[in-house]
């Protein structure tokens, strides 16, 4: 099944390239279209599904991403989905029910933990199967996802022993992505201040992106040090951007990174980062 070059284009958002040799460029949705046949690998990522909160469509806002996301999944196949975090809103007894809701989705997917997951690490590891730190590798890319809260919903650094032995363990491999919930530096209002994770993250010249939920009104890239970390808005909640769309990320042959908003719901106003 092939997405028609119309309907791509239409709700193909704020593209971004990062080359094998450094650097950084905007392209639009028709060069991005162009780009298809290259692509090694893909993967998305979703963040903020807050299911359960008050007050909201949680159910159909959760249901609406599963079936975007698979439709796009069936025309552009995907390796996983990335849920980075606040799968739920504080209440511990809904998280396995949050968990068969995602486990419609027609593709593997790994999860974090954010401050509104409010359950404990082990119960955690025995709903989803994975603990709250966990690291693997598709190819020659490695993956590395950490944990920023705990069961009382605290905003923390993540373990920065446990991610430099991951970080280390991958340091030959292509390229390396970090996920975390909490952004890790004060550019945006509900982020925390680590200056040691920002060095840590430098050190390390194949960390290609670092990307971020929990900043519902933030879709965009911030450059540090050559690293870009990136945010994608939310899929739920009651606050946030006008959309709900989900990031996705391609690695082309030649090892330049495409990155991209899809937006299922309605067409994007089209913007130059």
């Amino acid at each position: 099944m092939k997405t028609s070059r119309r309907a791509f284009i239409k709700n193909t958002s704020m593209v971004a390239a990062f080359t094998a040799i450094g650097g950084f460029q905007s392209l639009n949705a028709v060069e991005l279209f162009k780009l298809r046949d290259k692509v090694k690998l893909r993967f998305i990522i979703a963040s903020d599904a807050h299911y359960g909160q008050p007050d909201t469509a949680f159910d159909q806002l959760t249901e609406t991403f599963i079936e975007k996301a698979n439709y796009f999944h069936s025309s552009q196949p995907c390796d996983f989905c990335v849920l980075n975090g606040d799968l739920i809103h504080d209440e511990p007894h809904l998280m396995p029910t949050a968990k068969k809701k995602f486990d419609q989705l027609e593709m593997p997917f790994y999860v974090t933990k954010g401050n509104h997951d409010r359950i404990s690490d082990s119960a955690w590891k025995e709903i989803w199967g994975m603990p709250v730190n966990l690291s693997f590798r598709k190819g020659k890319n490695a993956f590395v996802l950490a944990t920023t809260s705990d069961e009382n919903g605290t905003y923390l650094s993540p373990n920065l022993d446990w991610m430099k032995d991951k970080l280390d363990e991958n340091k030959k491999q292509k390229n390396t992505f970090i996920f975390i919930h909490i952004p890790q530096a004060k550019w945006t209002k509900h982020a925390i201040d680590t200056p040691a994770f920002l060095k840590l993250v430098s050190e390390y010249n194949n960390v290609k992106a670092v990307f971020h939920g929990h900043e519902h009104d933030q879709d965009g890239i911030i450059m540090h040090r050559d690293v870009p970390f990136i945010f994608d808005a939310h899929i739920g909640g009651n606050w946030g951007t006008t959309y709900l769309g989900f990031r996705v990320v391609e690695v082309l042959k030649g090892n330049t990174i495409v990155t991209y908003m899809m937006n299922p719901v309605e067409a994007l106003e089209r913007k130059i980062l």
